[in-house]
């Protein structure tokens, strides 16, 4: 059911946007739902890394998966357990950049037998890291409708993307990639029962919502026709505070700027905020200094030490009650 209702859910998001732009709602559609969005984005993420940056981590909890730091003859694994700063350093952004976690992940299979095998999963990894370079990709590149004049690193990155050609208006590679990405990430939570079975509404609407964003991307670009200037215009007045919304710009260009609206505002209270909680788990910001230093927990009460002659001489009279003898300590 959680399938159904985020389809639907997705489904009556792009039928809202359709019918205010038919309504005569472009202005609320094209301006007021995108202001509201960023301004629900940014406290929302702000107020997410706060709390997790007050959250108190007693203890040294580094995720580990090599040989760490001991004698000087043994070889130390710098980035799978790291003992410095660089070491931290270095591991977050293979972990950031490259998914390296990922990248080590393994899966379970029960064969006939039964004989249950592990083997690598490295199409996950790589439909996970395409998905989201082309996601970052397609970010960046949008961003030539709201500067101007646009910078030249996001024009050589949009002719880099559009290189190949393949159709006029070009066809994006990180379009083709980030679509086929995005589908088998869907499919695999919909074809793989281990997966399917734990997926909740949180892990399926987020999915649902990119989709609609793609396709409708897609729509504006191939398919259908819209007001490239008065969407640039838009996005520059958006940006300055001065927006003027565009005539006859398209139904579908509203569908699109709708989704990605509600998409940013949902961002910061769903598991999408793992972009900024890569950055604050102990397990991987922290080295792993355990054996090398002691760490104390400083959130630790100060309670003072209960010694055995001081029991002793508390609970005398009642164990001398009871019939046993005290040794006393010569």
């Amino acid at each position: 059911m959680s399938i159904l209702y985020s389809l639907v859910a997705v489904v009556v998001l792009v039928l809202l946007a359709l019918l205010g732009a038919s309504a005569g709602l472009e202005g609320f559609f094209g301006v007021f739902v995108p202001y509201a969005a960023i301004v629900i984005f940014i406290v929302g993420f702000v107020r997410k890394i706060v709390l997790w940056g007050k959250s108190p981590v007693p203890f040294r909890i580094p995720t580990t998966s090599g040989q760490q730091k001991s004698l000087p003859w043994i070889k130390q694994n710098k980035l799978d357990n790291p003992s410095s700063k660089a070491g931290v350093v270095g591991r977050m952004l293979l972990e950031v950049l490259c998914f390296r976690s990922l990248f080590k992940n393994s899966k379970a299979e029960v064969l006939p037998g039964p004989k249950l095998v592990y083997g690598s999963d490295k199409i996950l990894w790589a439909g996970a890291l395409l998905f989201h370079w082309a996601f970052l990709i397609i970010t960046v590149r949008h961003l030539r409708f709201f500067l101007d004049p646009v910078p030249g690193l996001i024009g050589v990155l949009d002719l880099a993307d559009g290189f190949f050609q393949l159709t006029i208006p070009a066809l994006y590679i990180s379009t083709i990639l980030f679509t086929g990405s995005l589908l088998y990430l869907l499919g695999r939570r919909l074809f793989n029962p281990q997966v399917r079975y734990i997926s909740q509404m949180a892990d399926y609407f987020p999915l649902f919502m990119l989709l609609g964003v793609a396709i409708s991307g897609i729509w504006m670009r191939h398919l259908g026709k819209v007001d490239i200037v008065g969407i640039k215009q838009l996005g520059v007045g958006i940006i300055s505070f001065s927006p003027v919304v565009p005539e006859d710009v398209g139904a579908a260009f509203y569908v699109h700027v709708f989704l990605v609206a509600i998409l940013f505002a949902y961002f910061p209270f769903s598991k999408l905020m793992h972009l900024g909680g890569v950055f604050m788990s102990p397990t991987r910001n922290l080295a792993n200094t355990n054996r090398m230093e002691r760490h104390i927990n400083p959130w630790n009460p100060d309670l003072k030490c209960h010694t055995y002659l001081e029991w002793q001489e508390e609970f005398r009279a009642e164990v001398e009650q009871a019939g046993y003898e005290i040794e006393e300590e010569k």
